[in-house]
């Protein structure tokens, strides 16, 4: 009697046990992977101003590397970046920073009177559509808005009360990052060196991934990055021209709302339109202005920045960005928003490189 033939599942099951199991290489890279996943996601608490460091050098490394082909050595490149670096965080704590919290300080002390003016323009929609909005139902959604409010300004003053005991830390993250940042450029070579011996030998897809991957991560984040200076610069030169309120701080959420891509814009929307409506009214020519002006600088943002910021950039489907912002940023919270493309760069990178059933060139070197 004849030997019946494994089902096809069966079959293709067990072919891609014998194909990858006996592969050093597919072993290697699932061992590197799996192991820096489990050590980022246990110690971010104790490690995240290291992980802060690499990024920021990572993001700096490149300044550091066309200097270097401009004929400059490397230490005085790492010591020149660096010190342009510094400049920049000094700005950012001792000016933008005051500044941005000064204006969030003032609309929180507005929202009372923004929210007594709303509630008189809601309060007139059951004359105006008496059929379709009724004064009880407006009544309910405002208790209900009041309620959220006060909850969330409790919640405000608890996160207030532990962010004056987190104070502390916050001034050894300040000292320890750019130390840490500046010994990751100026010994990178050293650093890279001593990492490597605890990497298998074979390890040619690892490299082929990386090199893959290398090129696309460091466009994004320094990409990004320049993308939130020019937003935040231009929204703030049109707003404060155009006398708009808070103009420095809603032009910071208009270069932050870049690092979440699609909900971001949606997000910004509503202050800066609610900003322009309560200081203008919704039929003024000033509020039109602020209409067109915020739409002319997103679309200048997707038309013209994006393409040219991440023109090299590898192309993911809408529903893997928001998949990997929800995935990335529920472990790892704002920088793995930020960070949500690159990875999500990665694992595709990972999975077009993983060695497939009749790949033959698998042990190539590289």
């Amino acid at each position: 009697m004849a030997t019946q033939a494994p089902p096809t599942s069966l079959r293709f099951l067990t072919d891609s046990f014998k194909r990858f199991l006996p592969n050093s290489q597919a072993v290697a890279l699932a061992i590197i992977l799996i192991v820096s996943f489990v050590l980022i996601y246990s110690l971010t608490d104790l490690l995240m101003p290291v992980f802060v460091s690499i990024v920021l050098a990572y993001l700096l490394e490149g300044l550091v590397s066309k200097a270097e082909n401009m004929k400059m050595p490397r230490l005085p490149a790492v010591y020149t970046v660096f010190s342009v670096f510094m400049a920049c965080l000094v700005f950012l704590l001792f000016y933008l920073l005051p500044m941005v919290t000064q204006q969030a300080v003032e609309l929180v002390q507005h929202i009372p009177e923004i929210i007594n003016r709303a509630q008189t323009g809601i309060m007139h929609l059951p004359e105006m559509y008496p059929k379709f909005v009724s004064e009880s139902k407006i009544q309910q959604i405002m208790f209900a808005v009041q309620r959220e409010l006060l909850t969330y300004g409790q919640n405000v003053l608890s996160f207030s009360a532990a962010s004056v005991l987190r104070l502390v830390s916050v001034m050894i993250y300040l000292f320890l990052v750019p130390m840490m940042v500046f010994f990751f450029l100026k010994d990178k070579q050293q650093l890279i060196n001593w990492f490597l011996q605890f990497m298998p030998s074979d390890r040619n897809l690892t490299v082929r991934v990386w090199e893959e991957v290398d090129m696309q991560i460091g466009n994004y984040v320094r990409g990004k990055f320049v993308e939130v200076f020019i937003l935040w610069a231009v929204s703030y030169v049109t707003y404060a021209t155009m006398g708009l309120n808070y103009a420095m701080l809603l032009a910071v959420l208009m270069g932050l709302q870049v690092i979440i891509p699609y909900i971001g814009a949606t997000l910004v929307t509503f202050p800066v339109l609610g900003v322009a409506y309560f200081q203008w009214g919704l039929g003024s020519d000033e509020f039109m202005y602020i209409v067109i002006a915020y739409s002319i600088i997103q679309a200048l943002d997707g038309v013209v920045l994006v393409p040219i910021l991440f023109s090299e950039a590898v192309n993911l489907h809408a529903i893997a960005i928001i998949v990997a912002i929800l995935f990335f940023g529920g472990l790892w919270g704002f920088w793995g928003v930020f960070l949500a493309i690159p990875l999500a760069t990665v694992v595709k990178a990972v999975l077009t490189a993983w060695p497939r059933i009749g790949d033959k060139n698998l042990n190539t070197n590289y």
